[in-house]
């Protein structure tokens, strides 16, 4: 998963093409544990590009976004938001994998 860098490049990918977001951080044990499972969702579904977001560094994105808990996931396609998984609860591979089969509708 590649990691965000800056607010520019935040931008860049969220106009242009199909992205997921996870929101995290190292300090979350919820972050962790489906931390294992997440290259598996990746190659389930290769036309996202996902991208970790570390909510310490872009603390000032997450509250624009509105992601006050972790980890939370926002898809976007060509600027357009599609959906969002947010919420400080853990999340299961099944829980992730639904949310990313709701964009595709």
């Amino acid at each position: 998963m590649k990691k965000l860098e800056s607010m520019e490049q935040f931008n860049e990918m969220r106009s242009s093409g199909k992205h997921i977001f996870m929101f995290s951080a190292d300090w979350c044990p919820d972050c962790r544990v489906i931390e294992p499972v997440l290259p598996e969702v990746e190659a389930k579904y290769s036309d996202y590009n996902f991208v970790y977001v570390d909510r310490d560094q872009f603390i000032d994105l997450c509250i624009e976004l509105d992601v006050f808990g972790i980890p939370s996931f926002i898809g976007y396609r060509d600027g357009q938001e599609l959906g969002r998984f947010v919420s400080k609860d853990r999340k299961t591979q099944e829980e992730i994998e639904n949310f990313i089969q709701t964009l595709e509708n």
